[in-house]
């Protein structure tokens, strides 16, 4: 099986949008980072359809997607919290949970030797979630008249971000059968 394939492809696009999104953020471009912003959550959707449907999954498409989601949502966490678009409390939880996932990884893979470990719904929930938040900033950006994020909607978000990394653990314990 070819290594570039279209899925493959679509994720390496997705890396490539990314500085070019903070940098239209950091330059108050809102408008092109919205749509640098959709694009890159499109081509997230497509390369996981794409791949299944073609039976195109390559260990480097396992390996570069999960980093790619990772890498555009930690830096618009940063971005958003140090211009004041999202609490800052709230990119702690979410870069915390994602070191306890990556770390979690690298440490299971020293145990097990095995790097295959599947998400959990209430992982890939919470990244649905925090990416939803994202663009509802966005659009408040380029939008006049959008209320912020209201402050519930916020707890239940970073509950759900909490409770995926607690999943997480778990999952790890488990698997190493600490418990």
């Amino acid at each position: 099986m070819r290594v570039m394939n279209i899925p493959n492809t679509l994720t390496i696009s997705r890396i490539v949008i990314i500085p070019v999104f903070i940098t239209a953020m950091i330059y108050g471009r809102y408008r092109y980072g919205l749509c640098l912003f959709v694009l890159a959550a499109l081509t997230d959707m497509l390369d996981g359809l794409f791949a299944r449907l073609t039976d195109q999954k390559t260990a480097l498409g396992t390996f570069l997607d999960p980093l790619a989601d990772k890498f555009l949502l930690v830096s618009s966490f940063i971005l958003f919290s140090v211009y004041g678009w999202i609490p800052r409390w709230f990119t702690v939880i979410v870069i915390s949970r994602d070191l306890i996932v990556v770390i979690g990884w690298f440490l299971l893979y020293l145990v097990t030797q095995n790097s295959r470990v599947e998400p959990v719904l209430l992982g890939k929930l919470a990244i649905a979630l925090e990416l939803a938040m994202l663009a509802y900033v966005l659009l408040g950006l380029n939008f006049s008249g959008l209320p912020p994020v209201p402050g519930f909607v916020l707890l239940l978000i970073a509950a759900v971000t909490a409770g995926s990394g607690l999943q997480y653990i778990y999952k790890g314990f488990k698997i190493t059968n600490a418990f």
